[in-house]
């Protein structure tokens, strides 16, 4: 197995009077940033996540009841069994406390398995499947940033409700791909469209033109891109050389944020509809979070980064709230207490773990529309967290029996 590498962050701060109920275990809180650093995801979330994970833990003070709070970071590379090795490796010698970020449904899905077990906190705002909260769901385990459900009701929504009522899949070869695939085919198909096929691609991809050819031959109104990262940039690409958008065919990039619009630039992206739970250009507050985050990096978050960013200043607030890292303890006050930050304003945590909040509808400007560096998206309209994700209630999720 290759090696992977861990790079080490410690972020100290004077120590403040220790209150006497507080109990830290190992005098430090420790959160492992686990995702793609190297591969088809690296824009993504990669080293990016780990900035923001470090902004959150600057912006709480750099310390929790009075002890040191400790962010490594590890590169899983897309594979479930590095991604498994690491963790175990983390929570048995490491001490980590918390994993979190997770990228690839399937690596998701492993760690939370593990933290389970462990019964340690992993909070996924990396990747996709809703199987975390549902059938797979764990005590311990919170999804933060978006699901699979949210992008089929606010991208398959927004085409459907315009026209958009035939559709041909061309999808990702694993877990992510299926669920994002099965979840808006069920929404096209409810809302009154038709999927007349379905095509899948191997992770990581360099050719796409067999498949895109078959999706064109479907005379789909509407290519699902049920795939993400640079799979979903190169895709888009190759519809462009195939000439499928000027011959009437539309692109839908069902999982493609501000990070991959930057890579393939405003010219091939405009006019794409997309959805994600964070831009930096919405309001004062965000633009300001923006700002700071690229003064560090020399660029503007995702919804995966700013939901790194949320997710560990929620853990901090949960550990600080209960005086102890103790996990039943923490996850308790992370399904209690209402989530407002940058992020998300007045978010709740359901019961299986989901962090319910408002989504954005965005398209891609053109080139002409923009007015600096950035400045990428419309809102077009927002999803309200109870339509943009499955209640707690509906998802599958039996904690009893877990």
């Amino acid at each position: 197995m290759k090696k992977f590498t861990i790079a080490s962050v410690a972020i100290m701060a004077a120590a403040a009077a220790l209150p006497a109920h507080a109990e830290i275990s190992n005098d430090v809180v420790k959160i492992g940033i686990l995702n793609d650093q190297s591969g088809v995801y690296a824009d993504f979330g990669g080293v990016w996540s780990f900035e923001a994970a470090k902004m959150a833990v600057e912006d709480f003070g750099g310390t929790v009841q009075g002890k040191p709070v400790e962010v490594i970071t590890a590169d899983h590379q897309n594979k479930p069994d590095v991604a498994a090795n690491i963790a175990r490796q983390w929570y048995d010698q490491d001490q980590v406390d918390a994993i979190m970020e997770l990228t690839t449904s399937s690596v998701a899905l492993a760690v939370q398995g593990i933290s389970k077990e462990k019964k340690k906190i992993d909070i996924v705002t990396g990747a996709a499947t809703t199987a975390l909260t549902g059938e797979q769901c764990s005590p311990y385990g919170f999804h933060w940033a978006y699901d699979t459900h949210a992008l089929a009701v606010g991208t398959g929504g927004a085409l459907v409700n315009n026209g958009g009522d035939s559709w041909f899949f061309l999808t990702a070869d694993y877990a992510f791909g299926y669920s994002l695939e099965e979840q808006t085919g069920n929404f096209v198909k409810e809302s009154g469209g038709t999927v007349s096929g379905s095509v899948r691609h191997p992770l990581g991809t360099n050719d796409y033109s067999s498949f895109l050819l078959q999706a064109q031959a479907s005379g789909a109104k509407v290519i699902g891109l049920a795939n993400a990262g640079l799979d979903t940039a190169n895709a888009i690409k190759q519809a462009s050389e195939f000439g499928i958008v000027q011959s009437g065919q539309r692109l839908a990039a069902l999982l493609f944020t501000l990070a991959e619009v930057h890579g393939l630039g405003a010219k091939a992206s405009q006019g794409l509809t997309l959805t994600e739970g964070f831009y930096w250009d919405r309001n004062d507050e965000t633009r300001e979070f923006g700002k700071r985050f690229f003064d560090r990096t020399g660029r503007m978050p995702n919804m995966i980064q700013a939901g790194t960013y949320s997710a560990v200043l929620q853990y901090l607030k949960a550990i600080d709230k209960t005086g102890t890292d103790e996990t039943e303890a923490v996850a308790k006050a992370l399904h209690e207490m209402p989530v407002n930050d940058v992020f998300a304003n007045n978010g709740k945590v359901g019961a299986n773990g989901r962090m319910i909040y408002d989504m954005y509808l965005m398209e891609v400007k053109s080139p002409d529309q923009m007015t600096g560096d950035w400045d990428y998206y419309n809102i077009l309209d927002t999803v309200p967290g109870n339509k943009a994700f499955i209640d707690p209630a509906e998802s599958g999720c039996s904690l009893a029996s877990k």
